[in-house]
């Protein structure tokens, strides 16, 4: 497969639809609910980062997110209830290896949707477009050992664990081991490796 990255697919912002969900662009317009989701410490729990303590923060990550779609290093998505306005999560490739077609992915959700299997329908979404649109080879997760939730979304999903990494991050004084799962083309859940079922707008 031709490894060129093809111009077309970042012309205009991709916006998902999922049964419940739409996936867009994350917009200054968020910041104040990226903030919330950022300041609490039980969404951060499992990702080894300090709580966001200033909306300028979040302005600031919002402006980052769309300038790295603008250069074509990554792609941030906002998720909203589809007959809602308000955001309850972001997901995404935080980097994307387009030499080795290969991305890293991630998201987060408010607490007061977890256990409803959003983040698992967003993922899902996000992955099928990884591969069957912009054509990665393979997409992988980095996560704590201990967020069990994650995991287990990351399996149904058909990503594998590939590392298990020692003390791999420094974070509040403390040496964290981190593991990698991934995804690779046509080796993962046979649910996602078709085509996508009408996500895209």
């Amino acid at each position: 497969m031709n490894s060129q990255l093809d111009e077309t697919d970042f012309t205009s912002f991709p916006i998902l639809h999922t049964d419940r969900l739409t996936l867009r662009d994350i917009r200054l317009a968020d910041a104040e609910e990226i903030f919330h989701i950022r300041a609490n410490n039980r969404v951060n729990q499992f990702i080894a980062r300090p709580a966001m303590e200033e909306v300028t923060s979040a302005q600031s990550l919002v402006e980052r997110t769309r300038q790295a779609f603008v250069d074509k290093k990554a792609i941030g998505w906002a998720g909203l209830l589809r007959d809602q306005q308000k955001i309850i999560g972001t997901c995404g490739y935080n980097s994307i290896d387009w030499d080795n077609r290969r991305a890293e992915i991630g998201g987060e959700l408010t607490t007061a949707y977890w256990g409803k299997h959003l983040a698992l329908e967003a993922m899902a979404a996000i992955v099928q477009y990884g591969l069957h649109t912009i054509h990665l080879h393979s997409i992988e997760a980095k996560v704590l050992p201990e967020n069990r939730g994650a995991i287990t979304l990351l399996e149904h999903l058909g990503f594998q664990k590939e590392a298990h990494y020692h003390d791999r991050i420094l974070f509040q004084d403390t040496y964290l081991d981190m593991a990698v799962y991934s995804l690779i083309s046509g080796k993962g859940n046979q649910v996602l490796c078709g085509p996508p079922n009408g996500f895209i707008q």
